[in-house]
């Protein structure tokens, strides 16, 4: 892929809305990828559109909400829809590149809540785009089979490396800190906020930084969804060398194309929340330092670096792309 794999980043538009992005916080990766994708050093950036195998269509829903939504007083998602169906009306009535396959060779990238929700208003317009996504709900508008699942990262600089103890020194069973946001969550608290010292569950810490000093001391950190599917623990624990319990309902895992999840974390059920100390205790010490030693070799695909190298997670993002861009074949002219 590294060698043949050409994107074509579609130039039309200016910021705030296209060719930019938050770089930081939980829809930071958004940003990064447009930004990196852009750079004039990437190596997957092709020359000229009939060099491309995809085409990124640099909208930046996060930027769509901060222009348009905040201060946030409507839910509808037209103005969203509407600035997006423009976008691709300008580059369809262009170039032929959208027209010849019905977007499906396009992708767009966005980590925000309401991306998903993009192409509602025009369903026949969007059937066929490749949606690389963090909020990779499956019962939702989420699809595996054409969409992209993107990890959320809102990791801080600099924190992390001195605190991924040895297997061996982790004291702590389980932890969790965090608000009682989405049912999943409230059912977590519920059971289990400040009653075990084994499964540490709790809304507040004193410090920020306890927070990941206690990550980096549990064998297992539990990783609930939020309002939506995704969270940035999942990303989080694997960096602090802490097993993720992904405690989720219908979440398609990041690069479950070539990750085989069940070797490096543990799925719980929302319905299966009261026996989480009982699970993570059936799990042998034996099986638990092979899944530990997998997280740390699973690491560098969530790790974020500029310029991107390989096998971080803006190349396995453009691998899942490639993988679904090998799927379709164009129609011959």
């Amino acid at each position: 892929m590294e060698k043949r794999f050409k994107i074509w980043v579609y130039r039309e538009g200016e910021p705030p809305l296209v060719h930019d992005g938050p770089l930081n916080n939980i829809y930071g990766i958004e940003g990064q990828f447009i930004d990196e994708m852009e750079t004039r050093k990437n190596p997957f950036l092709a020359h000229h559109p009939d060099e491309a195998h995809v085409f990124l269509i640099p909208v930046s829903v996060a930027k769509i909400i901060k222009v348009f939504y905040e201060p946030l007083v409507t839910y509808s998602r037209d103005q969203l829809d509407r600035v997006v169906i423009d976008y691709v009306s300008i580059i369809a009535e262009k170039y032929s590149y959208w027209n010849r396959s019905n977007g499906a060779d396009h992708f767009l990238v966005s980590c925000h809540d309401w991306a998903p929700d993009i192409g509602d208003a025009n369903p026949a317009l969007f059937k066929n785009l490749i949606r690389v996504l963090c909020n990779a709900n499956t019962s939702e508008k989420y699809h595996p089979q054409r969409d992209v699942s993107m990890p959320e990262i809102n990791i801080p600089r600099g924190k992390l490396g001195h605190l991924d103890l040895s297997p061996r020194k982790r004291s702590i069973l389980a932890f969790f800190a965090g608000e009682a946001h989405g049912y999943i969550r409230k059912l977590l608290l519920e059971q289990w906020k400040d009653k075990d010292e084994e499964v540490q569950v709790h809304v507040y810490l004193t410090n920020n930084n306890d927070y990941f000093k206690l990550m980096g001391q549990s064998k297992f950190c539990l990783c609930p969804s939020g309002y939506e599917v995704a969270s940035p623990r999942v990303a989080t624990a694997i960096s602090l060398g802490c097993v993720p319990i992904i405690i989720s309902d219908h979440y398609a895992l990041p690069f479950s194309d070539v990750l085989d999840w069940s070797k490096f974390s543990v799925q719980i059920p929302s319905e299966r929340i009261s026996k989480i100390k009982t699970i993570l205790k059936g799990v042998s010490d034996k099986k638990y330092l092979k899944m530990q030693m997998r997280v740390r070799q699973v690491q560098r695909h969530f790790v974020l670096n500029r310029p991107a190298q390989p096998f971080d997670v803006i190349h396995m993002l453009l691998h899942s792309v490639w993988l679904r861009r090998l799927n379709f074949r164009l129609p011959i002219a």
